[in-house]
């Protein structure tokens, strides 16, 4: 597991659009939440229970839920958006380990080199890590107005959930 720490934030405005897949901003999203998959990945401290805890994480268990879960939610936003992965310019991860991004991109039938990657520079944000690949995606060139992009992330619990946008 690799932690790393950091923010990030993205300032979105509403305009006015035509309703069609060549609009700038979010197209569609996708996001789900099952409580069955709670003992997989979980902190067991916390206030409520007056100690610091530990983070608990079944990995090969995490893995394989990753790999599946995001390939599936990441599809489900493209085709709400009536789009295909060959529409997409970008598939901005959450960065949790190489393993998992690359499990996704090969799941999702994308190459790496349409995959921002992040986390050798910054390990694993958690939260921070999808606006924080936004924006080094953006500042090295790879990202540019007009381009279809795809987030996906997966934390505890399990939730997992994707939006596509349009930079």
């Amino acid at each position: 597991v690799l932690f790393g720490d950091g923010a990030g934030a993205l300032v979105l405005e509403a305009v006015e659009s035509e309703g069609v897949a060549s609009d700038r901003g979010i197209l569609a999203t996708d996001l789900h939440s099952d409580g069955r998959f709670k003992d997989l990945l979980y902190v067991d401290g916390g206030v409520s229970t007056g100690s610091t805890g530990h983070l608990r994480m079944q990995g090969k268990e995490v893995f394989r839920h990753a790999v599946e879960k995001l390939a599936e939610t990441a599809h489900a936003a493209l085709d709400k958006a009536g789009l295909t992965t060959e529409d997409v310019d970008w598939i901005v991860p959450h960065q949790a380990n190489i393993r998992i991004i690359e499990g996704t991109a090969k799941r999702m039938q994308v190459s790496m080199d349409r995959v921002v990657v992040t986390v050798q520079d910054h390990g694993n944000t958690s939260a921070a890590s999808i606006p924080l690949a936004l924006s080094v995606g953006r500042d090295r060139g790879q990202i540019k107005r007009g381009d279809l992009v795809v987030t996906e992330a997966i934390g505890g619990g399990l939730a997992w959930g994707s939006v596509v946008l349009r930079w």
